[in-house]
């Protein structure tokens, strides 16, 4: 098992809960790039991932409460992409990664730059090309998150036995397998 923090003090976790913490960011994903009319708002001048509950995210303050959107899920999509990265990405390779298109994943890369969250530095196999990397800022702010992530998770799965929090993951990780990409 691992710990998470429960309010103040540490408390066991149970093995589950990142799987279905990954199961359920799978299934948020957006499939494919720029589709059609229904997307979600994704403009830095929206806030963010509109309807999303997106939430405030800065270099200093870390993740703050709902309806303080600057930056949104998109760019916590990003930043947790860059930190499982082996090595920094391109802005095209973050696009695919996050499923937004070119455009938007070069304004996400700018807020996060503007905020210390990532640096641009050049290819070294292209000096034409900019590499992605996330700074020890952004990886803290990943970090926060997670960790956020992993006590609500835990808090909601209190009260389900091992057994259905066995189940919940199984079957969790089975529909992200099978959900279209």
């Amino acid at each position: 098992m691992s710990e998470c923090m429960y309010f103040g003090r540490v408390t066991e976790q149970p093995p589950q809960v990142d799987a279905i913490i990954d199961a359920l960011a799978t299934l948020r994903m957006p499939r494919g790039r720029g589709e059609g009319p229904h997307r979600p708002s994704a403009h830095p001048r929206d806030g963010g991932d509109a309807g999303t509950g997106a939430h405030r995210v800065d270099g200093a303050g870390g993740h703050g409460r709902p309806g303080e959107r600057r930056g949104g899920v998109a760019l916590m999509r990003m930043l947790q992409a860059l930190v499982s990265a082996p090595a920094p990405l391109s802005v095209s390779d973050v696009a695919d990664a996050i499923g937004v298109d070119q455009p938007r994943a070069s304004r996400l890369v700018q807020q996060a730059a503007d905020r210390g969250l990532v640096a641009r530095e050049a290819d070294p196999t292209d000096a034409r090309r900019t590499r992605i990397a996330v700074t020890d800022g952004g990886r803290a702010l990943v970090d926060r998150f997670r960790a956020q992530r992993r006590e609500a998770a835990s808090r909601a799965l209190s009260t389900f036995t091992p057994a259905e929090r066995d189940d919940l993951a199984r079957l969790l990780v089975k529909l992200a397998d099978a959900w279209p990409r």
